[in-house]
């Protein structure tokens, strides 16, 4: 790569505004789609199979654009660009057809072309940040999207408690505020990448690199390629932090597929049928969500200060018990004002999970390679989710009894081991790197 050179804060900042977007969408994803399920008509052990989509496009998807980008270059459109563009209009067209889903099937559908365009526009957001990015900003860099992973979630789950009390009714089985939220989402999936693609240049190869490209062509079995070279020499603490990811990943999905359902039996003692008081249950859990990624904007800069000085492993420990914890004590609450509190723990969570483990594997792979590597690490992010989403539906039956609150216990058990075994994780000292364990 060309000479990386020094950016300003807001720089950075203007380079991760897509991301806002992006993370807009995922979090009506997590927020809005399992109700909307729900709504129409889903059981409880069906929700897992339903929310297969996501997982097995960022399998799929995510590794091979990292490849593609890797090796791509265009003088005025550059490497990660085209396809945070391509990634954006998908996104944009699905989140505004969503809400005219009038079946289960249909929106299932939906949300497996959804969750193309957000994987195809979010691999390469990560590898733009290493490439862009010398190791001292780094920090700031990946902590910059887990802020707007924070902001851009919070006001998905804030459309869920403020949009019901301006935009009501019903139209078929989906109550009309979900149009809204869709719709705010479908306009700023494409503006916010726009943004940061306007503000911010990629950095030319140098002419060795583009002559390397130009020797080496992409074709169709390139991505491929690409990735089984880098799965078979992929470093060691990338292995052990798919142990982490296992349990924190399939907890998350634990967690997303029950929490409305697990606060509205705890609060109103309702269940999806009675749909007035699970209405109610929705919006409560999209304030609670909301308030938690306003802790997660909240700290994410201060968690990179936190890895600079200490270790990057030692405080995703921290912030993963701070979660477990909340979601152990969330299914005991019935004073709905509680949840404030408890979900103070997930926010903090969250913001290191969207940033914090980056550090631990970005100054262990080769720069050529990042786009490649940042796939295959959301490759360990998706197969726990794939495992859960396959298997966790038999457990929800057969040993939790459908009951939602049992299902965020079970996700606050996983995320304290996952929170074990980050203390397992070993990296290489690199000199002059700004983050070592």
């Amino acid at each position: 790569m060309s000479v990386k050179i020094k950016l300003s804060f807001w720089q950075i900042i203007n380079m991760n505004v897509g991301f806002f977007g992006i993370q807009y969408s995922f979090g009506l994803q997590q927020s809005a789609v399992n109700p909307i399920y729900d709504f129409l008509g889903a059981n409880p052990d069906q929700i897992p199979l339903l929310n297969l989509a996501g997982p097995m496009t960022g399998l799929l998807i995510q590794p091979i654009i990292g490849a593609l980008s890797d090796k791509t270059w265009h003088p005025k459109f550059g490497r990660r660009k085209p396809y945070f563009f391509i990634g954006a209009i998908l996104c944009s067209l699905c989140l505004f057809l969503f809400p005219f889903s009038s079946s289960l099937w249909m929106a299932a559908g939906l949300l497996w072309i959804l969750d193309v365009g957000n994987n195809t526009a979010m691999e390469p957001y990560r590898a733009f940040i290493a490439d862009t990015l010398d190791e001292e900003q780094q920090p700031t860099g990946f902590q910059a999207q887990s802020f707007f992973t924070g902001f851009g979630q919070f006001l998905s789950y804030i459309s869920l408690f403020i949009f019901p009390m301006i935009i009501v009714g019903y139209t078929g089985s989906l109550p009309n505020w979900i149009f809204g939220s869709f719709f705010l989402g479908a306009i700023l999936s494409i503006s916010s990448i726009w943004w940061s693609m306007s503000k911010t240049k990629e950095i030319q190869p140098t002419d060795e690199e583009i002559a390397v490209l130009r020797a080496n062509p992409i074709n169709i079995f390139t991505p491929f390629i690409e990735i089984h070279k880098a799965i078979l020499e992929m470093p060691k603490v990338m292995w052990q932090l798919f142990i982490v990811y296992f349990f924190q990943w399939y907890a998350l999905m634990c967690y997303w597929q029950n929490n409305a359902k697990s606060m509205a039996l705890s609060v109103w003692d309702a269940t999806p049928k009675q749909t007035s008081l699970y209405d109610n249950a929705v919006q409560w859990n999209g304030l609670i969500g909301a308030f938690g990624f306003v802790i997660t904007f909240s700290v994410a800069f201060y968690l990179a200060v936190l890895a600079k000085k200490y270790s990057a492993k030692y405080v995703h420990f921290v912030c993963l018990i701070l979660a477990g914890v909340s979601f152990l004590i969330f299914p005991l609450i019935s004073n709905k004002y509680l949840f404030f509190a408890v979900i103070i723990g997930y926010g903090i969570g969250w913001a290191s999970m969207m940033g914090i483990p980056y550090l631990l594997v970005v100054s262990q792979i080769p720069k050529e390679r990042y786009g490649v590597y940042m796939g295959i690490i959301n490759m360990m992010i998706v197969i726990p989710m794939i495992i859960q989403n396959l298997s966790f539906g038999y457990i929800m039956k057969n040993f939790l009894h459908n009951d939602a609150r049992s299902a965020i216990t079970f996700s606050g058990i996983f995320l304290l081991i996952g929170a074990v075994c980050t203390l397992f994780i070993k990296i290489k000292k690199q000199t002059n790197s700004a983050i070592v364990s």
